[in-house]
């Protein structure tokens, strides 16, 4: 599931980023949302969320629910 639509995200649940710093590669990182960031009901390039380790970044994938 792809993580562009706000009401599929909430804490807990497993998701694949794509940091800011990462943005060139493409490069993917995992990790469970800690917070939603993105106030908006849908975003094309993914819903911004802080990690439970602290990074932040937006959604590319949903791996799973809690």
């Amino acid at each position: 599931m792809e993580g562009t639509r706000r009401v599929d995200v909430r804490p807990g649940i497993d998701v694949m980023v794509e940091l800011t710093q990462d943005k060139r590669t493409g490069r993917l990182t995992g990790g469970k949302v800690k917070e939603v960031l993105t106030t908006a009901p849908v975003h094309p390039h993914g819903i911004k969320v802080i990690l439970e380790n602290g990074l932040v970044g937006r959604i590319k994938q949903i791996l799973g629910s809690y």
